[in-house]
């Protein structure tokens, strides 16, 4: 799976304007749904809190990966953030996060949920990478950076 498959790269957005984990996700949210990748932005902010209650999704070296399954799309779709300043998303690593990585798909899409959620993990391993991510100061840049690494 490339992760150009299903991120809009209007769906990328340097610096975000919410600085709070919770506004963060909203703001994730409405810029799916500022572009029509998603019909209800109310219940997938809904259902992406109510997963990130149950456990969070700051899975360490600065990442976080909010998602949620709901029938406000027809296909994976996914929003990138990058805060302006580093959020505390009580991550597993207790360390802040620097960039947000939003991932909704339709509940019948299980498989390829847990696909892109692997392939997002596993590129943001590489030290380097994660880095030029961090360092990007916009969205076309970090759009760049996704382009060379799908490529």
């Amino acid at each position: 799976m490339k992760i150009l498959d299903i991120l809009d790269p209007r769906a990328i957005k340097v610096p975000l304007a919410a600085g709070g984990k919770r506004e963060i996700i909203r703001e994730l949210v409405d810029l799916l749904a500022d572009h029509a990748l998603v019909n209800d932005p109310d219940e997938l902010d809904r259902v992406v809190w109510e997963r990130e209650q149950q456990r969070t999704t700051g899975i360490g070296e600065g990442l976080a990966i909010p998602h949620g399954k709901s029938n406000t799309t027809d296909q994976l779709v996914m929003a990138i953030g990058k805060p302006a300043e580093p959020v505390d998303f009580a991550s597993a690593d207790s360390k802040p996060v620097r960039l947000i990585v939003l991932l909704a798909s339709p509940p019948q899409r299980t498989a390829d949920h847990i696909q892109a959620l692997g392939r997002i993990s596993r590129l943001m391993s590489d030290a380097a990478f994660r880095t030029r991510m961090y360092q990007a100061e916009s969205a076309e840049a970090m759009h760049q950076l996704l382009v060379e690494a799908d490529a």
